[in-house]
């Protein structure tokens, strides 16, 4: 489904709406289906099509479905049934919530039932910076990320904030439909992601990404979100930085079956598409670089941009950093242009968080847009401590 006019109207795409959700997980994705309706069914539309151009019905989808559900019941059941709730309130099948949440799987194994075809999917670039309160001029940890994919989903990203009874409120930037992509929760711990691909990828079932970070950003303590993000087995890599506001932050380089580690640098920790743990790189092959090769400069640009504000950083300096045009369309901050599976592609979100204050700011389509919208987390006490004990400090 191709973008609208409105999304390029005046340069200046509408900002992500606002989904406000609550009780428990049938009842709240009810919510968020009827809520965000509108925005799930151009989703549905868009990968649907995209899946049956590639001569997949939706027989075949179902049964690429199929392949996950048992997999997905078995890691959190809750998230079964809240996907189940989104399709009552946003009246669509249950299958196309699941594949929402696992597109990015989906389409690459409809890609490898097409040996020898174009692909149905390009990596999402994806830039992602942490700067830890010791390097930030407030003391405060600033988590950002630009989010590099299909210019469609500037129509369909949404912000959810699900207030929870059983654990800490959770708020998160996704595609309407999803349940995380990237976002923070009221203990303090932020999650963004970003695309890598190596020679173990799609040899198991594994959980989906979107379910694995809202499963982290469901979690009480910085330790078991952790545990998740490590630990859970995964059909394909992937990169995720986990912070937390007091003050640690930890990059895990993930493979289906293994993670490493790469750590903050001077109080800055910096990430694109391609591996950087000389373990990693010293057991499995990147295979990403070639889809990806402006990802070998980005973040560097991007650490070479913010490293003179060491001590001074702000949520401003990010911004300028993630902004970066250099060898544009090839750049950090990416405008529309077409990639090699003929997909419209860009920087469709800068997502820019300070956890200690419960804050995110989203500017759509930066390229194009530098309008942000302010989106708010009633924060933990103790969290709002430990930040502040980090600044006295």
């Amino acid at each position: 489904m191709p973008p609208s006019a409105e999304t390029f109207a005046r340069g200046v795409p509408p900002p992500a709406p606002f989904i406000d959700i609550a009780g428990p997980p049938r009842e709240r994705g009810q919510q968020y289906g009827e809520q965000a309706r509108e925005r799930i069914l151009r989703g549905i539309g868009h990968y649907t099509a995209q899946l049956e151009g590639a001569r997949l019905g939706w027989s075949d989808i179902e049964a690429l479905v199929q392949t996950y559900e048992p997999t997905i019941a078995d890691f959190e059941p809750a998230f079964v049934e809240e996907m189940r709730g989104i399709a009552e309130g946003a009246g669509v099948d249950f299958a196309a919530v699941v594949m929402l949440n696992a597109r990015t799987e989906l389409l690459k194994l409809a890609d490898r039932r097409r040996k020898g075809q174009p692909a149905l999917i390009d990596p999402d670039g994806c830039t992602g910076i942490a700067a830890m309160p010791a390097a930030t001029r407030a003391g405060n940890l600033i988590h950002a990320q630009n989010w590099d994919w299909k210019v469609e989903c500037a129509e369909t990203a949404v912000v959810v904030r699900v207030r929870r009874d059983d654990g800490p409120d959770v708020l998160t930037f996704t595609e309407a439909g999803g349940l995380a992509r990237s976002g923070m929760n009221a203990a303090g711990i932020s999650i963004t992601a970003n695309y890598l691909e190596s020679d173990r990828d799609y040899r198991q079932v594994g959980v989906p990404l979107a379910l694995l970070r809202r499963k982290a950003l469901e979690q009480t303590h910085l330790a078991h979100a952790m545990r998740i993000v490590y630990a859970t087995p995964k059909s394909a890599s992937n990169n995720v930085i986990v912070a937390q506001a007091g003050g640690i932050c930890i990059d895990f380089e993930c493979a289906p079956d293994e993670t490493f580690q790469v750590h903050p640098q001077r109080g800055l920790l910096v990430h694109a598409n391609h591996f950087q743990s000389s373990v990693a790189l010293g057991k499995l092959k990147d295979t990403g670089i070639a889809n990806t090769p402006d990802s070998l400069y980005r973040d560097v640009r991007v650490r070479e941009l913010i490293e003179p504000r060491i001590g001074e950083i702000t949520r401003e300096t990010v911004k300028a950093a993630l902004f970066d045009d250099y060898q544009s369309p090839w750049s950090v901050c990416r405008p529309p242009r077409m990639n090699t599976s003929n997909n419209l592609s860009a920087s469709v979100a800068m997502v820019v968080m300070e956890p200690a204050l419960g804050l995110m700011e989203v500017a759509m389509l930066p390229a194009l847009n530098r309008e942000f919208t302010s989106y708010r987390l009633d924060m933990e006490p103790h969290v709002r401590r430990e930040a502040a004990a980090v600044r006295a400090a």
